[in-house]
């Protein structure tokens, strides 16, 4: 997949470009519902011999325009470059999202990012907005195109009778319910960080621990503890990990919360290595104990749960009651 940014006023020429089926979208998350808008997008250009293509926006829309202060992403850009190119894409356009750009009429959005990128087909859902206040809507599309271009619209995709949205997969790592989140995504949510030195506790008390710094500005699951599986140069290993500010030996709650992930079996040094987190299960909140004992003991408990949940998990021969949402 080629990958293009561009800024406004871009400087690529339209006959320089291969016709396109271009999908339309910010694309947070890349959850089912985008994945249903790409795949159309790349159906469709395989069907009439054109290249297919991804028009997204960096940074968020909604912290440019002031709507959030601050967004922490679903699939940060290196993430959400990934997923699409897994998805068959042939071409990525990121477009920096800017006032300027902003303010541009639907009509000029189209002339200049649609028809002037050579698109010949646009795929996008229902809800996708452009244009200064997002007055233009798929609704709109096919009178700023001028029959320049199709359009094909994906309808709203439910489960359990709720859109799946980005919205609503933040709202489920809040409530750390990250085993829903299979059903939204199509795979279990990740992050990916480089281990670092921590305050070395954990290999004190018998249950190391790797400290992880986040790679990119990705949104977090809840404070607590976590059954997980971890990659690390192609294996994977399963284990807990803490989302927190470890109650026990600190007073305070300042910042984001850290991130310790103990792997079950593994040895050796892992500093400076990257890790991918793939968060399976909340198994409790985070807690404050009175003593080290304590700690080590529920912390064993919750390595014994985790492994309990890894084993039905591959085995696929018992049912896990439903954890509670906090």
């Amino acid at each position: 997949m080629e990958t293009l940014f561009l800024s406004h006023p871009h400087r690529l020429e339209r006959q320089a470009l291969p016709p396109t089926v271009m999908a339309l979208g910010y694309f947070d998350g890349i959850h089912l519902g985008h994945q249903k808008v790409i795949r159309t997008a790349v159906e469709i250009a395989n069907e009439r011999g054109y290249e297919s293509a991804v028009m997204t926006f960096h940074p968020h829309p909604f912290v440019v325009l002031g709507k959030q202060s601050e967004l922490r992403s679903i699939t940060p850009l290196g993430k959400k470059e990934q997923l699409i190119a897994s998805l068959g894409v042939n071409r990525l356009y990121i477009v920096e999202f800017t006032p300027t750009f902003a303010a541009l009429s639907p009509e000029a959005f189209v002339d200049q990012y649609l028809d002037g990128l050579h698109v010949k087909h646009v795929v996008a859902g229902f809800d996708f907005t452009y244009g200064r206040f997002g007055k233009g809507t798929m609704e709109t599309m096919p009178i700023h195109a001028r029959g320049r271009f199709g359009q094909t619209v994906i309808p709203k995709l439910a489960v359990d009778g709720e859109k799946v949205s980005s919205s609503r997969v933040r709202k489920l790592l809040e409530d750390g319910a990250v085993e829903q989140l299979p059903r939204l995504l199509g795979r279990f949510y990740e992050l990916e960080g480089t281990v670092v030195a921590g305050e070395r506790r954990g290999r004190m008390i018998g249950f190391p621990t790797a400290n992880i710094a986040l790679n990119s500005d990705y949104a977090l699951p809840a404070v607590g503890v976590y059954a997980v599986k971890a990659v690390i140069g192609g294996q994977v290993y399963e284990g807990v990990a803490n989302v927190g500010y470890k109650p026990t030996f600190h007073k305070t709650r300042e910042g984001l919360p850290n991130i310790e992930v103990h792997l079950f079996e593994f040895s050796g040094d892992l500093y400076g290595q990257t890790m991918t987190i793939e968060w399976h299960r909340r198994l409790r909140s985070e807690q404050k104990f009175t003593s080290v004992d304590e700690l080590t003991a529920q912390i064993a408990r919750d390595k014994k749960e985790a492994e309990q949940y890894f084993r039905c998990f591959s085995e696929k021969t018992c049912i896990l009651p439903e954890k509670e949402v906090f």
